[in-house]
């Protein structure tokens, strides 16, 4: 049976977690995993909420966020990212589901986030394989 996998996307900077968010689909089904539930949120900052309500349903094996985080003028970028990361493990270890983490960022800039476009993919292929190795 495919891997069922859940995807909780960012909104924010949508050029880019498009370009993410389908490389991650195409490279789900390349590994024989499926992507069967998506959340749109408005920003990383607001994944959290979205990565329970999908681990409550029971009806993924695990999450991929996918998320890019732009630097500014100030460190915003770098709360948001540290605050996201912490919050995705706890609720990694809280629900024993794998959660990784497909957010680009902090401190790049707008190139550097095209450059990281298969940040996506490799949390696709990280998901696969903890839920592989953890049955």
């Amino acid at each position: 049976m495919a891997i069922k996998l859940g995807f909780v996307v960012s909104e924010f900077n949508r050029d880019i977690t498009y370009m993410m968010e389908i490389e991650g689909r195409e490279h789900a089904t390349f590994l024989g995993a499926e992507v069967t539930e998506c959340i749109y949120v408005p920003g990383a900052y607001d994944m959290p909420l979205a990565i329970k309500k999908m681990l409550q349903s029971g009806k993924v094996d695990a999450v991929v966020t996918i998320g890019c985080v732009i630097e500014g003028s100030t460190q915003h970028d770098e709360i948001v990212v540290q605050h996201t990361a912490r919050k995705i493990i706890d609720l990694s270890l809280e629900f024993g589901k794998p959660v990784t983490l497909g957010i680009s960022g902090p401190g790049m800039t707008r190139i550097e986030a095209n450059e990281r476009i298969d940040y996506a993919k490799r949390a696709v292929e990280s998901a696969i394989k903890l839920v592989q190795r953890l049955k």
